[in-house]
């Protein structure tokens, strides 16, 4: 949940302004992984010593009183040019202790700084390792479960100061329990950067003057001689592993460790996705990649590839708009083309995903699909069962991951899993994942984010190509998602003779949809002025059936996010046993009702609720003369008709504009909801 960033300039003279300035653009970029509260570590002038500086609040807080502390202290100056530097930042989601600067990150190991590291993830054996410590005469000053990595890292060094920095983080990584990302710095190595993940995302991000002299880094496989019982470490290994250098003379390298890319694309497009359990070390300008053993993970390759990451600065620039939210509202016509671009061929009514078609003959022989994702990954699931379920003539089932687990599912080796995931880094998703692999399932991936946890451990999958999403509500995320399955169950029934019709009008449905999508964008006006309406009331039901279910949910969710208001989705079949208490003249009620199978069951839900004096708000096709007849006092939304598998794209959009022109009213922010983060990497 946490946004890690760390820089290391090597041969590359960079004034501190500039390293600054690095260090705090890439915290910005990575904000909507969390923004209780920023920090960063970075080198002073003399005996190696390093200053850390942390505030509450937005990285534009830290950035605003750093620049003060910058222009009043002595020790240092924006002007100091350093050859070798490595400065660490981070932006905080809290999960241990309240959001202040004591708990913000760097967590130090002491007074004087001998150990900073940066986290993203949780420790859950923090505890034990704590009391450990204390006994030893550490004493700790936070209330996170990252306190303790400084420390321990600290402790092992001091027990034997001949090991390598690489060989410390090592030892202290494999005491740890848990999910993490680690990115760590010591006085005592300066010059130097070691990081490890598990279970949370980490890349490295490489520029150099020249081109490089590989495409990949090979791993080396430590020993495993340093033991797992107790915190006594052992004497230091000689070894030797191939490290990764600039092809010539000049060995000018800058490195750049990120949570995510896109806080690295401004300076490179070219990194390495760090597996789980891998530690890179940059010693002397080298990267080198190790792991404890090969018998840790028998399915990890040999190197790692660096990779030419696709995405453009444009991309994650708000542009012309005041908000991240609104600009990916406004993409949609534009990312649900680029799901379908290369995929789609409207002259010949064909389909091919070229992520999953080796797979197509043995995800037909399966016993059932599971579909499992959280929140929106979990309402496009819903969205997309009934169609699966009509195309493949196979049992869908769809679930929570966290419930999934928690449930410990039976899962069979003819069973087809899809994990959902608009980051690839969900944990609950992730866990869930991991967990079908040891039963033997075939597991498919449906991800926005290219080299993601779930799209590297997966079979097969489908990257929905939406674009990057900042902002922390997902918008054209779940649209991609929805026309990701829909085309995947297209695939499956095209050696249906029977289904052949059903497929083209879905077909046409997908041609005409980005039209429709851009029509449904004019009412923003409208829906404007009926936010006005309704963002002081106190709570906000949205109903429906069939396809319209998961708008409903996914609706009210967008509500409850962006607005901090109470809302709930509710099956427009469960009304008379329960939620029809609750209406009265006052509860504001938005009803989603196009023609489809379920409609006139939709119309007698409406007319249920208008005889209890109720006003519902209601969504609805352009030109449905019968139902505004039927409840003539009623506001309503108009939306295209298209087939009914895809009218939830076009009916989840007004929700999106309405949630986010609430959310302007009730003075939110709309890109970043208190509380939440983007990427869920926390169980």
């Amino acid at each position: 949940m946490c946004g890690i960033f760390a820089y290391l300039n090597f041969l590359t003279p960079k004034s501190r302004k500039e390293i600054l300035d690095c260090l705090l653009n890439g915290l910005q970029r990575l904000e909507y992984r969390g923004y209780d509260s920023a920090g960063l570590g970075i080198d002073k002038q003399v005996n190696h010593q390093v200053m850390v500086f942390k505030k509450q609040g937005k990285v534009a807080a830290l950035k605003a009183a750093l620049f003060d502390f910058m222009d009043e202290t002595t020790e240092m100056s924006y002007d100091d040019l350093l050859n070798c530097h490595v400065g660490l930042a981070h932006t905080r989601w809290a999960t241990h202790g309240p959001p202040n600067e004591v708990n913000s990150h760097p967590q130090r190991s002491d007074q004087e700084n001998h150990f900073l590291v940066v986290h993203n993830g949780i420790i859950t054996n923090y505890q034990d390792i704590k009391k450990y410590l204390e006994i030893h005469g550490h004493r700790f000053e936070s209330d996170t479960d990252t306190e303790v990595v400084a420390k321990l890292a600290f402790h092992i060094f001091s027990q034997n100061k001949d090991l390598t920095f690489r060989q410390v983080v090592e030892l202290t990584c494999q005491q740890l329990e848990g999910a993490f990302a680690l990115v760590f710095k010591s006085r005592h190595f300066p010059g130097e950067c070691v990081a490890s993940r598990r279970g949370s995302p980490l890349l490295v991000g490489i520029k150099t003057k020249l081109r490089l002299a590989v495409n990949h880094v090979p791993v080396f496989y430590s020993k495993d001689t340093h033991g797992r019982g107790g915190f006594v470490t052992q004497a230091p290994r000689r070894d030797s592993s191939t490290e990764f250098t600039p092809l010539g003379e000049d060995h000018s390298t800058e490195y750049f460790f990120s949570s995510d890319a896109s806080a690295v694309v401004e300076h490179t497009n070219r990194v390495i996705y760090l597996e789980d359990d891998d530690v890179a070390a940059i010693q002397a300008g080298n990267l080198s990649i190790h792991r404890i053993s090969r018998s840790m993970d028998l399915d990890s390759p040999d190197c790692r590839e660096i990779t030419t990451t696709r995405l453009e600065i444009q991309q994650i620039m708000k542009g012309e708009y005041s908000s991240y939210m609104l600009k990916e509202i406004f993409e949609q016509p534009e990312s649900i083309v680029n799901t379908m671009r290369g995929r789609v061929n409207f002259d010949t009514d064909t389909v091919v995903l070229g992520g999953i078609k080796d797979f197509i003959p043995d995800i037909r022989r399966c016993r059932r699909m599971l579909l499992i994702g959280c929140g929106t990954s979990y309402h496009t699931a819903l969205a997309c069962r009934q169609i699966l379920e009509e195309l493949t003539e196979l049992p869908v089932m769809v679930d929570l991951a966290s419930d999934f687990l928690d449930r410990k599912t039976p899962i069979f080796r003819d069973d087809v899993c899809f994990f959902i995931s608009q980051s690839g880094e969900t944990a609950d998703t992730l866990a869930a994942l991991r967990y079908c692999k040891g039963k033997g399932s075939l597991n498919l991936g449906i991800t926005n984010t290219v080299g993601s946890s779930i799209s590297r451990e997966t079979d097969c999958g489908v990257h929905i190509n939406a674009g990057p999403e900042i902002g922390v509500a997902s918008t054209k995320g779940y649209t991609s998602q929805v026309v990701s399955l829909v085309m995947f169950a297209l695939v499956m029934s095209e050696d249906r003779l029977s289904l052949q019709p059903r497929r083209s009008e879905i077909i046409a449905g997908l041609k005409n949809l980005s039209a429709d999508i851009k029509e449904v964008l004019e009412q923003d006006n409208m829906i404007s002025s009926l936010a006005e309406k309704l963002y002081e009331s106190r709570s906000l039901l949205v109903m429906g059936r069939g396809y319209g279910y998961a708008t409903c949910l996914e609706g009210a969710l967008k509500i409850k996010e962006l607005t901090y208001m109470h809302s709930e989705g509710i099956l427009a079949g469960e009304l008379k046993h329960g939620p029809l208490a609750l209406v009265d003249e006052m509860l504001p009620i938005i009803s989603i009702i196009t023609r489809c199978p379920v409609y006139g069951k939709c119309m007698n839900a409406i007319l249920q609720v208008t005889a209890r004096g109720g006003k519902p708000i209601l969504i609805c096709e352009s030109g449905d003369t019968s139902t505004k007849d039927l409840v003539p006092d009623s506001v309503y939304i108009q939306v295209p008709h298209t087939v009914d598998c895809l009218q939830g794209i076009l009916t989840i959009i007004p929700m999106q504009m309405l949630a986010y022109h609430m959310a302007l009213l009730k003075g939110c922010n709309v890109d970043c909801p208190r509380n939440l983060a983007k990427s869920v990497t926390v169980e």
